[in-house]
């Protein structure tokens, strides 16, 4: 074979692979960045949802009502503790958990002696759908066990459990707010400016 062709073909040969190699760099799968592991987009709601001044004002009436016929004013359902041992990113898988338990165990049976307590039901059940994705992310030792108090406390109360828990609707509301939205992005000085 001539030497010449044997040295253009090995030259075509080169080129081709040399223009080949950084569309094959390309195109492979990039390993994930460790710092967004622990983000949990499907335990997000939007603000919006929040900011109706209808539903807040029924779910915060409807806690102001209830609040008159609690006569145990020493135990609380819907405070800080709840997060005791759980991991921010868990906050809101949290407040779903105890929005599933409000509404199962209690709105769903005082419909009759609260007005409106089906429409804030209908609400809070609307938001648990919306979140029915949302998993937890770290360890569910202390998050079921914060629960199961919760649980055991509103059996032992009784009905003054479930009047103690509809007058914390606005705590509850307040509280998944806050675990589920993501807060406001900060805009600097010279974004506001333009």
């Amino acid at each position: 074979m001539n030497p010449v062709l044997k040295w253009m073909r090995f030259s075509f040969a080169w080129m081709l692979f040399c223009a080949c190699l950084p569309l094959l760099f390309f195109a492979s799968p990039l390993p994930l960045k460790e710092g967004h592991t622990h983000a949990n987009h499907s335990c997000v709601l939007e603000k919006d949802i929040f900011q109706r001044a209808y539903i807040r004002n029924r779910t915060y009436t409807l806690a102001k009502l209830a609040r008159f016929s609690d006569a145990d004013t020493d135990n609380r359902f819907i405070r800080q503790h709840l997060y005791t041992n759980i991991q921010k990113e868990d906050h809101c898988y949290l407040m779903m958990r105890v929005t599933d338990i409000v509404v199962t165990n209690v709105l769903s049976k005082l419909k009759e002696q609260y007005p409106s307590a089906q429409e804030v039901a209908f609400f809070f059940t609307h938001l648990n759908t919306k979140l029915s994705d949302c998993k937890p992310l770290g360890s569910q030792e202390h998050l079921e066990k914060n629960l199961e108090e919760m649980k055991d406390k509103l059996i032992k109360l009784g009905e003054n459990g479930k009047n103690k828990a509809v007058g914390e609707l606005d705590l509850l509301f307040d509280y998944l707010e806050n675990a589920c939205t993501e807060a406001p992005k900060k805009t600097s000085k010279s974004e506001k400016k333009n």
